[in-house]
């Protein structure tokens, strides 16, 4: 799961008002979220040479012709169009939420691939966090609504993990309080 818990020291601070945002102290939880991955640096590179070999194989038959002038750029072409799609892809890919918990502050960063980063806080006190079933844009759309305002987290994950995420949200949330 594209998801990973940078800090989860949820259990008993050693003094009052440990994991406080106010004072300085480190976050009770922090979170990271990104978008899957399915194919993999490495795999890139095989893709493209795979292609090229696939789109290679009928240029042999028209070798020493002109005609392969005729259908070269064409080749260039699509090897070209795919690269530049599988960049974007990766460049696309870069993108995260970044969400932080303290006994007295809940924060989450979007950071864009294109454009500045994105930035909620809240009081963790009043923050809800909702799964919706329906009437979202994707499958069991996950919000946390607070401070005034109800923003989307995880919208890349799948449903299953988004449910993952909302279950472990709210109980560490419950601790917080």
């Amino acid at each position: 799961m594209p998801v990973a818990w940078l800090e989860n020291r949820l259990e008993a601070p050693e003094r009052p008002a440990s994991f406080s945002h106010a004072a300085g102290q480190a976050p009770a939880a922090a979170v990271r979220i990104w978008p899957h991955r399915s194919l993999p640096p490495e795999g890139f590179v095989g893709f493209i040479a795979l292609t090229c070999g696939l789109i290679a194989i009928p240029l042999i038959s028209v070798l020493g012709t002109p005609v392969l002038w005729g259908v070269l750029p064409f080749f260039v072409l699509v090897v070209a169009g795919l690269w530049i799609a599988l960049r974007r892809s990766y460049a696309d890919g870069t993108l995260t939420e970044e969400l932080t918990l303290w006994s007295d502050r809940i924060a989450l960063v979007r950071h864009n691939p294109r454009g500045p980063a994105q930035e909620w806080s809240a009081d963790p006190h009043w923050v809800r966090v909702r799964l919706h079933e329906a009437g979202g844009p994707v499958e069991k759309y996950l919000t946390l609504r607070g401070g005034g305002r109800e923003v989307e987290l995880g919208a890349f994950l799948s449903p299953r993990e988004r449910e993952e995420l909302s279950v472990a949200l709210t109980r560490a949330l419950a601790r917080l309080r």
